[in-house]
Order: structure tokens, then C-alpha cells, then sequence
């Protein structure tokens, strides 16, 4: 061995091969002996070079596609024996919806919003794996939601700051919501406070917030498609106030709530409207006191429909729905100031059915006293009109009159 640069034998009896090349192929045996001599040789085992898996074909960094067409991305390696070539999205959690063909190619049809993001190809065969990573971003959605929302607390006051999400191929709007989190009053998800945030800017100062008082925060970002979904919720309190005059509470009555968000919401079509059932929220230390419902049209903004469904109830008819129109329903429960997470969604087409508008329809209506106003504004308008006509009338007659007079 030590006319072989790079061999060695460790104190266990292996053969140490530092790089491997032709002088390493063929059939070992070892043989242990002693002072009292040996008991023979061990089976001869073959020693082979095989090369690990190297990409011949990569991925770009790269790729730009809008949402609902295909996208494939190639993906090639070679070695021996030949690898096997997987795809897998980072940080995705079960089973992807996305195809290989026979190529290895990753095959995304139609491509869709959660298929945004970055996807690892890896070749594996017996020797090595390798691994390449490519970036897909998907156009044409709404934007996806912020990542590290943090609260810097100020003098009755509170920094905001996030990480943008992607904006879906369409410039992005955020704004912040806050709400205090005190046992009294109830404040339900809708009677949040928006603050809307400059152009371009990824933080907000919020201001005027009360002392001795714990505040939610959460950051929304919008596209001309649409909302995004919220953040997740910080909790924090503003400076202002002093900590030491505030007893502690004994651990036997700290109270910690976790509302979950109602179940298994779900919607028929019935002859007076819409029916949404729903099952109450499965974990919570204290009963949900009522629930909100929220509803959008046509890929539009979030609106509250109801904000004052009793705790008790496990539906809620929705009558006077546009024909010919598309609308999703969410739901969210609340118990004093705590505040559940939205429901599943349910979608609902008004495609054929038998509904028209009730006495009142959806936020694109004007209100009644808004409405009164027009009309009122147009009727003394159209009288304003008429006796100007009437006053130029009697002026072009009084004038005629005085120049007839003259002339004789």
C-alpha cells in the first residue's frame, strides 16, 4: 500500500482510498491473523467506479408564466448507473399537484397561484445525489401575503414593518389593520381599523394608540385583482405606561383563548335564497358570542353582509342575490375581543337560478338618503331650467315690444 499515494489501512483493518481511479478497481480479501497465525481468508469482494449523477440539462433561475397556461422546465442529468430525477416545491406540505413527462421535465398545467414559488430538481442514483433549484413565479393573481410582520413599540405608538409577498405581476398596494385587544367592548373582525400605507413604503407608523392596552396588527397587500390574504396577526402594547403599577396576575387565573375558526361551511340553493350551514369552531376555551359573514362578487374586495349572527345559530339564509353573477362567502366567529380566522370558502353562481334582487342589494347600490339627495339635486335643477326659460322669454318680449315703439 504504500507504493499506492493516498492508501492506508485504519486500526480496525479498512482500506482507506482517498481518490478513486483505475489503480482501485479488482477483488480484495482480507486476511486477519495473529501470533497464533490466521483462519483463512475473508470472501473476495469487487470494487467498482461508478460515477455520481451530474446535470447536463439545469433549470433556469428563473421562469415567468401567467396563471391558467402551461409551464414545463426541463430538468437532465447522466451518470452510472443512469439517476432517477424528482421534483418537489420548498416548503410545500403534501403531495404537489405537479407532473413529470418522460423527459424529467417538470410539467405545471394549468398552472396555478400556489404553484408560485421555488422548486428543487434532484438526480439520485446508488453513488450520489444532486440537487438544482429554479424560482417560478406566476402572473396574473392577486397578491400573495406578507412574511415578517414585526411590531416595534413606541410611546403610544407602534412601528409596523413587513416583507412584501409577490405582487402577481400587477403593482401592490398594502395597509394595516390594528384593533385593541381588550375584554370590553367586543370588537368583531370587520370593526378592525385600516390604515393605508404609502406607495412604495414597507412600514407604518400608527399613532394615537392608548396606553395599558394590547393591540393586533396584521398587513394586507391588494392588486388591481384583488386582496391577498392578511398577514398573521402580531400582538403588541405602545409604550407609555407604568409596568411596575400593574399587578401581576396569579397563574391560577391567567386565561389563555384559542378560537378556532368556524367548520365545514357550506352552501345550497333553496327557493327564497342561498343557505349557508356551517359547524361552530372545534376548539375554544370559551363559547364563540356571535359570528360575521363576509362575502365578495366577482373577484372583488371583501364586504361585510352580516355582522351580528348570534353564537348559537349554524346558518343564515342570504336572499336577494344578482343574477348571473358570481359570489364567495367567508365566516368568522368572535367571543368578546377574541377573533377567529376566516372559514373556508364557499363559492356560489347565480348562473340560472331563480334569484333577484330583495329590497336591497350589494355596496354597489347607492344608500337611500345618498340616493334622495340625487334626485332632490335633479328636480330643483329641471325647475331652476324652466324659470330661466320663462324669464328669457318675458325679456325678448318687453324687448321687442320697446323697439316697435321706437320705430314709430
Amino acid at each position: 500500500l504504500s507504493q499506492l499515494p493516498g492508501w492506508s489501512v485504519r486500526s480496525d483493518g479498512s482500506i482507506v482510498i482517498a481518490t478513486g481511479n483505475d489503480d482501485a478497481l479488482g477483488l480484495y480479501r482480507c486476511t486477519p491473523y495473529n501470533s497464533y497465525g490466521t483462519a483463512g481468508e475473508s470472501r473476495p469482494t469487487r470494487v467498482l467506479l461508478k460515477d455520481p449523477p451530474a446535470f447536463t440539462v439545469r433549470p433556469k433561475e428563473e421562469y415567468f408564466q401567467e396563471v391558467g397556461r402551461e409551464l414545463v422546465i426541463p430538468c437532465v442529468a447522466q451518470g452510472d448507473p443512469p439517476p432517477t430525477i424528482t421534483w418537489v416545491k420548498v416548503g410545500s406540505v403534501g403531495k404537489s399537484s405537479a407532473q413529470v413527462d418522460g423527459n424529467s421535465s417538470l410539467v405545471l398545467h394549468p398552472l396555478i397561484k400556489e404553484q408560485h414559488g421555488v422548486w428543487e430538481c434532484t438526480a439520485t442514483n446508488q453513488v450520489a445525489s444532486v440537487t438544482t433549484a429554479t424560482s417560478v413565479h406566476v402572473l396574473g393573481t392577486s397578491p400573495h401575503a406578507v412574511t415578517n410582520v414585526s411590531v416595534l413599540p413606541l410611546l403610544l405608538a407602534a412601528n409596523i414593518s413587513w416583507e412584501p409577498g409577490f405582487d402577481g405581476g400587477y403593482f401592490q398596494r398594502f395597509s394595516v389593520w390594528y384593533t385593541p385587544l381588550a375584554r370590553y367592548p367586543p370588537r368583531a373582525h370587520h370593526d378592525w381599523v385600516s390604515l393605508s400605507v404609502p406607495a412604495g413604503a414597507q412600514h407604518l407608523l400608527v399613532e394615537n394608540l392608548q396606553p395599558d392596552t394590547s393591540y393586533q396588527f396584521s398587513v394586507l397587500a391588494q392588486n388591481k385583482l384583488g386582496s391577498g390574504p392578511f398577514s398573521q396577526i402580531v400582538t403588541s402594547v405602545p409604550r407609555g405606561f407604568p409596568v411596575t403599577t400593574v399587578p401581576p396576575e396569579p397563574p391560577a387565573m391567567t386565561v389563555h383563548v384559542f378560537l378556532s375558526p368556524p367548520r365545514a361551511l357550506a352552501a345550497n340553493e333553496t327557493v327564497r335564497g342561498v343557505l349557508l350551514r356551517w359547524e361552530p369552531p372545534a376548539r375554544a376555551s370559551v363559547a364563540p358570542s356571535g359570528y360575521a359573514l363576509e362575502l365578495r362578487q366577482d373577484k372583488g374586495g371583501w364586504e361585510v353582509l352580516e355582522r351580528s349572527i348570534p353564537g348559537t345559530d349554524t346558518q343564515v339564509l342570504v336572499p336577494g342575490l344578482i343574477k348571473d353573477a358570481f359570489y364567495e362567502f367567508r365566516l368568522v366567529a368572535f367571543a368578546g375581543s377574541y377573533i377567529s380566522e376566516p372559514s373556508n370558502t364557499v363559492n356560489v353562481s347565480t348562473a340560472g337560478m331563480e334569484v333577484y334582487p330583495s329590497r336591497t342589494q350589494l355596496p354597489e347600490l347607492l344608500p337611500q338618503p345618498v340616493l334622495a339627495g340625487v334626485i332632490g339635486g335633479i328636480c330643483f335643477l329641471s325647475v331652476a331650467v324652466i324659470f330661466s326659460t320663462m324669464a328669457a322669454c318675458i325679456m325678448n318680449r318687453r324687448r321687442a315690444a320697446r323697439v316697435r315703439k321706437r320705430r314709430q
